[in-house]
């Protein structure tokens, strides 16, 4: 996780980018299930569920993958 938000230095280097990239996307957009709620979810028009979409740990099938 700190690689990922750019508090361990070097990941973004090695992208090309800054080091604090996904920190950026996700402090400007939202994490998966934010953007899924804002936009699809069941306070939207369309009023879906996140069914498979959710977490495993909530019944559905997203895992975080290894991030190196």
């Amino acid at each position: 996780m700190q690689r990922f938000l750019g508090v361990t230095p070097g990941m973004g280097k090695a992208l090309g980018l800054d080091d604090k990239w996904a920190y950026n996307i996700v402090k400007q957009v939202g994490n998966y299930g934010e953007i899924f709620e804002r936009n699809v979810g069941v306070n939207t028009k369309l009023g879906l569920e996140r069914g498979l979409n959710a977490l495993w740990n909530q019944g559905g099938i997203m895992y975080p993958a290894a991030f190196r």
